[in-house]
This record gives structure tokens, C-alpha cells and sequence, in this order.
């Protein structure tokens, strides 16, 4: 996969749609939906980063990603539950390696929205443009031990657990053991045709 790619597709991110979700741009106007979650410590504990010191904070975030997202340099996508009509988490890509064809997926979640599949459910179609339109070999995430529930949502779509990097990231002056799990695309491909092979004849 060349770089141009990147840029192609992510200075101008499609909109995703699932049964409930539709992922799209992150934009400035999902700043209070942004920071009721993104301030909780429950939330950020097992992530890369701090919680949100205020709603100013976070605005200005999203006003830094509309460049990010203009140059192609943003992967991310705001998860909207259509149901409620909020924005209630993200989901995307974190990196590429574009010379082995692989990418890191992640996610965030309001916690209010924890134990309705929709992780999964927003993890499944990111994964299914990685390898439809990206051509991707491989995608895989990664979880700092202790975040289980993370794993499952993994592991429910599709991916295999592979081991534990033991002190693998240096995270908020501490280091952690980080868990990776794993999907390739000829899996993924297989994992598509039986579950068509299940859905009812009309």
C-alpha cells in the first residue's frame, strides 16, 4: 500500500454505516458529546492518554484534528449511535505500515454505551474498509493488560489473541504490559462468507 493512498482516501473520509452507527468526521461540534466521556479517569486508564481537563480542551482538540484530517494524517472516525443521535466514542486507525500492507486499529467508548456491541459493531466495519478498500493484509489492535474487556471486543470480531509485550510502552511515566491481538485478511474473508452462509433466504 503507497502513502498516496492515505492521503487519498483520509483527506477526504467516507462515511461508514453499520445497522445503528454511522462513522464520520470528527468535527468541533461533538466537543460536549466528546468530553462527557473523555474526562472520566475509567475511561482513560488503560489509553494512551490523560482525561480532559475541561470542555475548552477539548474543542481546541477537535479544532487541531480539522488540519489533521485536511492533510490526511487522521484516522479516526466519530462513532454516532443513530438511535440516540450521539456521539458517544471513536474508532479507527492508529497507524500504518504501509510496506507489510498492516495497520493498528483502536477505540474508545462512552461508558454509558458499554455492553451493546456497539465497539464491536463500529471495530467490524472499520476493519471491513481496512481490507476491502485499503487491500490490507493484516490489522491488529492493542490492550494494556487489565483491560480484558477490551480483548473480548477483539476477539467477538474476529481477531486472535496473540501474547503479551511484557513492558512493551512506556504510558504516563510508567511501563506497561501490553497485549496485541490479530486479524488477517484471508481470516477476515472467511469469517465474512460463513456468516453470509447463516443469514435467512428470503
Amino acid at each position: 500500500m503507497k502513502k498516496e493512498v492515505l492521503y487519498r482516501v483520509f483527506s477526504h473520509l467516507p462515511d461508514l454505516l453499520t445497522d445503528r452507527l454511522t462513522l464520520r468526521k470528527l468535527a468541533v461540534t461533538d466537543a460536549q458529546d466528546m468530553y462527557e466521556y473523555a474526562s472520566r479517569s475509567d475511561v482513560t486508564r488503560y489509553l494512551t492518554w490523560n482525561p480532559h481537563p475541561d470542555k475548552a480542551y477539548t474543542r481546541e482538540y477537535l479544532q487541531y484534528l480539522g488540519g489533521r484530517y485536511a492533510g490526511g494524517m487522521f484516522y479516526d472516525w466519530a462513532v454516532v449511535y443513530e438511535p440516540d443521535g450521539k456521539m458517544v466514542g471513536t474508532c479507527g486507525f492508529t497507524s500504518f505500515n504501509c510496506a507489510s500492507d498492516s495497520a493498528e486499529v483502536g477505540y474508545v467508548l462512552n461508558p454509558e454505551y458499554w455492553g451493546r456491541g456497539i465497539a464491536g459493531e463500529a471495530l467490524g466495519r472499520v476493519m471491513a474498509f481496512g481490507f476491502e478498500e485499503l487491500k490490507l493484509h493484516r490489522i491488529e489492535a492493542k490492550f494494556i493488560r487489565g483491560n480484558e474487556r477490551s480483548l473480548h471486543v477483539m476477539q467477538r470480531a474476529g481477531m486472535t489473541f496473540e501474547g503479551y509485550l511484557r513492558d512493551g510502552m512506556l504510558i504516563k511515566g510508567s511501563y506497561v504490559t501490553v497485549g496485541i491481538a490479530s486479524i488477517l485478511a484471508n481470516e477476515w474473508r472467511q469469517r465474512l462468507a460463513e456468516q453470509n452462509s447463516e443469514d435467512p433466504v428470503d
